[in-house]
């Protein structure tokens, strides 16, 4: 089977890259199968930037190609915070349930219609002596008063996604793989990446 390496240790993270790649006949791969492998400081300013960073690193030192993803929630009326420290809003712990807390307690004299944000996502696909490319997607919706649901991770309890009329953590995982901003950059690396590898003799890592 065809392997693919995710440069992420979040659990939550690659469960939805297995979900999205095991459907399209890969075997998914994070560092977390990599001991070894060392933590990669996110120093970019950008989603791009980490992006890039976190898969040049992970493919210069296993020597496969690696995808790796920076996404985040982008709230308007907080002038695009949380964005690229989206994991670490609350503090140096990843917190799932505080950064929640952080972000309502910001926007709480906010009116709902102007609570409108998004989902984004940079994937950076690093193929040895193959160069870097870059996908992004988005999801576009607003921030709820308080959580509803129990699916997904991070921020999910709180946003509602505009397409679907839910919170993304009321959405079964098969709905949100259809609207999440980390699947619709999916497409577009699927749409352009693949193709360009098959037309460069490239394939992807075998396992």
């Amino acid at each position: 089977m065809n392997e693919v390496i995710i440069a992420t240790k979040n659990k939550g993270k690659a469960k939805e890259f297995e979900r999205i790649f095991n459907a399209r006949g890969f075997d998914v791969k994070t560092l977390l199968d990599y001991p070894e492998a060392p933590d990669i400081e996110e120093t970019g300013a950008t989603f791009e930037e980490n992006a890039i960073l976190k898969a040049e690193s992970a493919s210069d030192r296993l020597g496969k190609m690696v995808i790796a993803d920076d996404s985040g929630l982008e709230v308007d009326a907080l002038g695009g915070r949380p964005g690229i420290y989206s994991a670490r809003y609350a503090g140096t712990e990843k917190n799932d349930d505080a950064n929640i807390d952080k972000v309502l307690d910001e926007l709480k004299d906010v009116p709902a219609a102007e609570r409108t944000a998004r989902f984004r996502c940079v994937l950076a696909v690093s193929i040895p002596g193959g160069g870097t490319q870059t996908f992004s997607g988005s999801c576009e919706g607003r921030i709820l008063p308080e959580r509803r649901g129990t699916n997904g991770f991070g921020y999910d309890p709180v946003f509602y996604a505009d397409e679907m009329n839910r919170s993304m953590a009321e959405l079964e995982p098969a709905e949100k793989n259809k609207i999440s901003h980390r699947a619709r950059a999916l497409e577009k690396l699927e749409q352009t990446l693949l193709t360009s590898l098959e037309k460069d003799g490239h394939q992807w890592a075998k396992s």
